[in-house]
């Protein structure tokens, strides 16, 4: 192919992709269509690929509708179940993982690819050879970035992915690791189609993998208006029990109450994060959902940068937060306090641990300790959208200003950016201190640890206070070597103490999440840890 018809080939393609993805508006009334069904979102994606972020408003939009995993879990959310493999097996040593995959499994057909074969293991060994291999060109065409494979420092685990035969990998690990099937359980480890990467790499649109997305999931991308709304239909040669609906609308609306006026209007079908608890219940037609969810919201600080790199100062903020105040204020009081990352339905949950008390005196005591008696001044960063570790930022950053007035210390609430862009300066380190939190993707507790708090988080940028402790990451490290719970829980209560002593981050919240729905959709949508799932939601 010569070089001019090789550019007319890649301005077509760029051209379709941009028809087929932004080209189509939606029917405002949509809602009315018993067939389909529009839920109200608080935010916009950064991507369609969970691969390469950890936002939870992107892993709701994309990872339970347009993918599968390897396995998954069940409704039960702490057993894992067969999804792209219909079983598997580990080595006694742990060293060996083998999967079986499903035959007949079906990418999804779209305006801008259609597959000519159905999934195997090439498909596998692609995906994660993507994150584990720097020089591969999707590996490159993402920036590098993988935040939660490498928080998890996956590229140490792996030592080689092995093709078997088209229906049978095995991951060879370098060590036995208590959590791998757990992280491939998570909602980052979704299989992609290597075909449709080899199609786009022969025009050089490496990066399309990852914005116009081809997955195995039960929905596929139809149309996105950037900022406005997201198209989805149900993929028609779905492996598993297809969706009944016709179109799936994600309607980005990020004011809460706008959420709640557009849902008492039926424009939509289901909100995510309402305000007006107590309204919402008195509707017949309405129903309130919640899940109590494995998460944490917290302050963390950036202890790279003066005063918080003093681990007295952080104290001493601690001991200044009227946490009580925060939880009746910000969350209505429903909501844990947390005296650690933890939360108590976790096994790893050590309740000697408690939260600092509420000292005005005992804050300004560490303050003068510290060398600050006469205060400083800081900014705080508060989140631009609602997630369930966090219902209000906003809010919460003005009670902490008021708080901390009190010892002499000055707060600037910084809150102008949109939310992509919000992340992606926390990751730069741009801010001081910060609102935000964390969902976990399984149960198991390295879930809280390792992506908040290890050091190989800090490098990524996912680990938001920057925070790195040899004997704290020498804990993790050797609590993933065994099966033992009882041994594990002894490494995570060491791992908690010196968290309580060091305090990168104040534990404020483990919270519940909530969404608002019509009566006439049917089907669990929200999970106790990872993003929603609309695989089987109907409406009539």
């Amino acid at each position: 192919m010569s070089i001019q018809e090789q550019t007319t080939v890649r301005t077509l393609f760029a051209l379709l992709s941009f028809l087929s993805l932004y080209g189509c508006g939606y029917d405002e009334n949509i809602s009315l269509n018993n067939k389909s069904i529009v839920y109200c979102s608080e935010g916009v994606p950064e991507g369609f690929n969970p691969q390469t972020v950890t936002s939870g408003v992107t892993i709701d939009v994309t990872s339970n509708q347009l993918y599968n995993r390897l396995i998954t879990y069940d409704k039960d959310e702490t057993t894992i179940i067969p999804a792209l493999a219909k079983s598997w097996h580990v080595t006694k040593d742990g060293k060996k993982v083998t999967f079986y995959l499903r035959r007949d499994v079906n990418f999804h057909q779209t305006n801008y690819f259609t597959p000519t074969r159905t999934l195997n293991s090439d498909d596998v060994i692609f995906s994660f050879e993507r994150i584990l291999n720097s020089e591969h060109p999707y590996y490159i065409s993402a920036g590098g970035k993988f935040p939660f494979f490498q928080s998890v420092e996956f590229g140490k685990l792996i030592n080689n992915i092995e093709r078997i035969n088209d229906y049978t990998v095995r991951f060879n690990l370098n060590q036995a690791d208590s959590t791998i099937l757990a992280n491939l359980a998570s909602d980052f480890a979704i299989i992609l189609s290597k075909e449709y990467a080899d199609t786009l790499a022969q025009y050089n649109f490496h990066t399309n993998i990852d914005s116009s997305p081809i997955g195995t999931g039960p929905f596929k991308l139809k149309s996105y208006r950037a900022g406005s709304y997201i198209k989805y239909v149900p993929h028609e040669s779905y492996w598993g029990n297809k969706s009944t609906i016709e179109q799936l609308i994600f309607d980005i609306t990020p004011n809460s109450y706008t959420r709640l006026t557009k849902l008492l209007a039926k424009e939509c079908d289901i909100i995510s994060y309402p305000i007006a608890h107590e309204k919402i219940d008195q509707r017949p037609d309405l129903t309130l959902d919640e899940k109590t969810s494995f998460n944490i919201g917290y302050l963390g600080f950036n202890t790279q940068k003066p005063p918080f790199n003093n681990k007295v100062v952080r104290k001493a903020i601690a001991h200044a937060i009227n946490k009580q105040a925060i939880l009746e204020t910000v969350y209505f009081s429903q909501a844990e306090n947390a005296s650690t990352i933890i939360p108590k339905t976790s096994w790893a949950y050590d309740s000697t641990i408690q939260t600092p008390e509420y000292s005005i005196e005992q804050a300004k005591k560490l303050l003068a300790q510290a060398g600050f008696e006469g205060g400083f001044e800081m900014d705080l960063w508060a989140m631009p959208v609602q997630r369930p570790y966090n219902p209000d930022a906003r809010t919460m950053a003005k009670l902490i200003q008021a708080d901390l007035a009190k010892v002499n210390i000055k707060v600037n609430i910084i809150r102008d950016y949109e939310w992509s862009k919000f992340l992606g300066l926390l990751a730069e380190g741009r801010h001081q201190s910060v609102l935000l939190g964390w969902s976990a993707d399984h149960p198991d507790p390295d879930n809280f640890f390792t992506p908040l708090l290890s050091c190989a988080s800090a490098l990524t940028g996912n680990n938001r206070t920057f925070w790195c402790n040899g004997e704290f990451d020498n804990i993790l490290a050797n609590a993933l070597l065994i099966n033992d719970i009882a041994q594990r829980k002894r490494y995570y209560k060491e791992a908690l103490s010196i968290l309580a002593d060091e305090m990168p981050l104040i534990p404020i919240a483990h919270s519940k999440r909530y969404q608002a729905r019509k009566k006439i959709v049917k089907g669990e949508i929200l999970n106790a840890f990872g993003g929603i799932d609309f695989t089987n939601v109907s409406k009539n």
